[in-house]
């Protein structure tokens, strides 16, 4: 059993540790005296009674016990930072903080078009992005990194594990085809291209290019696979393969010399933001929240095809 309450500070310090991975480092990050840290590491070993870091001359690393009380800080941390935030209400936001994870496509559409709008309306909230695929996005988030993650997901996905996250739909991301401009104008639907080599994304981009595919009675011949939307425009206006990619990356970067066909009301990704659980949302979250749905459903213009309308269905 702990005897009395642990020091808020000590902790701080000893997450700084596990982080920089030395004490000279973690004095730096928190601006303290590399004495200070040691002495806050050694009195908190005292209240717990065990050994919290290995030391060795290459610096530190947490014991079993360190890495649960570290779990624990994160989170304790993570509620405080929280509750600083909600206090800003009561100055009508002109206070605050809001550090966002976004996926790249999302980062260079959403995110500066909602980050400008907080500014005009608070400008003394402070607004910081860091970029990052969904999966990281949300391991940032529960850690306490980031106090809010925009990330996508497929309808064919498994649910993420909600408990202590909640996700809030803000919009739904229309899908598209992308082929060279020399394309015969009737081939229109992706069963038109499954004998052409195929360019696949992420992991998750993937896996719903395969699962698009099957539904039109087909397995694509994936030959080349990055994530980034500029090389893959790149690739197809080469003439080397076929994509989909979703609306807003072609909103972020869409070249002239490919042909854009937006697939049907089934090719959708499903834009979410994600905060952490609680019985309130610290106002300049909520405030960046409703920003990016503003952002999403008012300020970006629909994809339009190169020939005609939407296609009415993805089979052959």
């Amino acid at each position: 059993m702990f005897g009395p309450m642990l020091d808020l500070r000590r902790l701080t310090v000893l997450r700084a540790v596990a982080r920089e991975g030395s004490f000279s480092a973690a004095a730096r990050a928190l601006d303290y005296t590399q004495p200070a840290i040691s002495h806050h590491i050694a009195r908190l070993e005292e209240e717990v009674g065990t050994a919290l870091l290995h030391r060795s001359p290459r610096g530190v690393t947490l014991t079993e016990a360190g890495e649960a009380l570290v779990q624990h800080a994160d989170a304790v941390i993570t509620r405080l930072d929280a509750a600083q935030e909600e206090v800003a209400e009561i100055a009508g936001l002109r206070s605050g903080r809001v550090r966002v994870a976004a996926f790249p496509s999302g980062s260079a559409t959403l995110f500066p078009a909602a980050a400008r709008s907080l500014r005009d309306s608070s400008p003394g909230v402070r607004v910081s992005l860091i970029e990052a695929e969904p999966p990281e996005a949300l391991g940032l988030l529960r850690s306490g990194d980031v106090d809010l993650a925009l990330t996508f997901g497929y309808p064919e996905s498994v649910p993420p594990r909600r408990g202590e996250l909640e996700f809030e739909p803000l919009f739904d991301d229309q899908l598209c085809l992308v082929t060279g401009v020399d394309t015969k104008a009737r081939r229109s639907r992706l069963a038109d291209f499954k004998d052409e080599a195929w360019i696949a994304g992420c992991e998750r981009c993937r896996a719903h290019l395969l699962h698009l595919a099957a539904q039109a009675g087909f397995e694509p011949q994936i030959v080349y696979a990055t994530d980034d939307y500029v090389t893959v425009q790149s690739l197809v206006a080469a003439g080397l393969g076929v994509t989909v990619l979703p609306s807003l990356a072609l909103q972020a970067h869409r070249r002239p010399d490919v042909r854009v066909i937006p697939l049907g009301s089934d090719a959708m990704r499903q834009i979410a933001a994600v905060v952490l659980a609680g019985p309130r949302r610290p106002p300049a979250i909520a405030a960046m929240v409703a920003a990016m749905r503003r952002a999403g459903q008012e300020g970006l213009a629909p994809i339009q095809a190169v020939h005609g309308a939407r296609l009415p269905d993805l089979g052959s």
